[in-house]
């Protein structure tokens, strides 16, 4: 495995926020700028996909506030139009291109509030495998199924398009 560090995350971050953006952009497109498919869920009790734009940017958004020396600070998860979607990811990227930390910023211990009393402690390194990245990813993909159930014409290309660089025509 490739070890790790702030500059590797911090470019995870930031390709997989262009995909979502891309997703986004898909919807928009299909869905001719009716902005009401903001509020599609793939079941009653699980946020609707504007929240899940919201959920994402959040991971990243509080790396970066963390590398920063600050607190987290989540963002307004009722997304509401496609302006605060954009708002959201476009924030976000330009949080984590100020990300000025060196990697001992890894070894340090984070604790992270879960509400009701309860709170984990974790190295920074457990903080981005073992929470940031797991909870991206989570909400990035209930984004993703979400407009599939919603027909919008996207796949896995779409999905895993931060490999496009890579891909070769024998």
């Amino acid at each position: 495995m490739q070890s790790q560090n702030i500059d590797l995350i911090q470019a995870l971050f930031q390709s997989r926020l262009t995909t979502l953006e891309h997703l986004l952009k898909s919807a928009q497109t299909h869905f001719c700028d009716d902005e009401s498919f903001l509020q599609q869920r793939i079941v009653a009790d699980m946020l609707p996909f504007g929240t899940q734009i919201a959920f994402t940017c959040n991971q990243p958004r509080n790396f970066a506030l963390w590398c920063d020396g600050k607190s987290a600070n989540n963002l307004d998860p009722d997304v509401t139009s496609l302006t605060q979607a954009y708002e959201h990811i476009a924030n976000t990227k330009s949080l984590l291109l100020g990300i000025k930390v060196e990697d001992a910023k890894l070894a340090e211990i984070k604790r992270i509030d879960l509400g009701q009393g309860l709170y984990a402690e974790l190295s920074g390194s457990a903080y981005v495998n073992d929470f940031l990245i797991p909870n991206f990813y989570f909400h990035m993909v209930t984004a993703y199924d979400i407009l599939r159930m919603s027909g919008v014409p996207i796949g896995k290309r779409d999905y895993m398009m931060h490999l496009a660089p890579f891909v070769r025509k024998a």
